[in-house]
């Protein structure tokens, strides 16, 4: 959760998954009010060690049940040596920015100048034009810009 900067404050499971990302068994912070197909596991009682069943192991993690916020998770190494300079558990490698989780975050700053450099996001990509392009569009086709606006609809 601090790898996405998200609190601890909601009811979360994990689910040792495969390949396909499918759901197996059930890991739970407790046992919520709902049908279970196997009893699950507490987290409280259960090491992720003992859940690895391959090198790639995958996990599914569901945070907050409301929001639903799920997090594929996949074990990419395994070391005996620690890493004295970490404080484990630790984040290896993050990538992109982070969605908010109870809103919008800025996206101005460092991490939004580290993407921007990474993906270059200064440049257009195909398929996506300025501001106000439908209507100079719409103009040139003779069909004036109440026709442009009439395929677009407010929520």
């Amino acid at each position: 959760m601090r790898a996405y900067e998200f609190d601890t404050k909601h009811k979360a499971t994990f689910f040792r998954s495969n390949d396909h990302w499918l759901r197996g068994r059930e890991i739970t912070l407790e046992t919520y009010d709902k049908e279970y197909q196997a009893a699950p596991l507490q987290m409280k009682d259960t090491t992720i060690g003992s859940e690895i069943r391959d090198p790639n192991q995958k996990f599914i993690y569901l945070y907050d049940f409301n929001k639903n916020w799920s997090f594929l998770v996949e074990l990419i190494n395994v070391s005996k040596e620690e890493n004295p300079r970490l404080i484990y558990p630790a984040t290896i490698r993050a990538e992109g920015i982070a969605p908010s989780q109870y809103g919008t975050k800025g996206l101005l700053g460092e991490k939004f100048a580290d993407v921007e450099e990474k993906y270059d996001l200064s440049q257009v990509a195909d398929g996506f034009g300025s501001e106000g392009e439908e209507a100079e569009e719409a103009d040139d086709l003779g069909l004036g810009g109440e026709a442009a606006d009439e395929g677009t609809e407010e929520v």
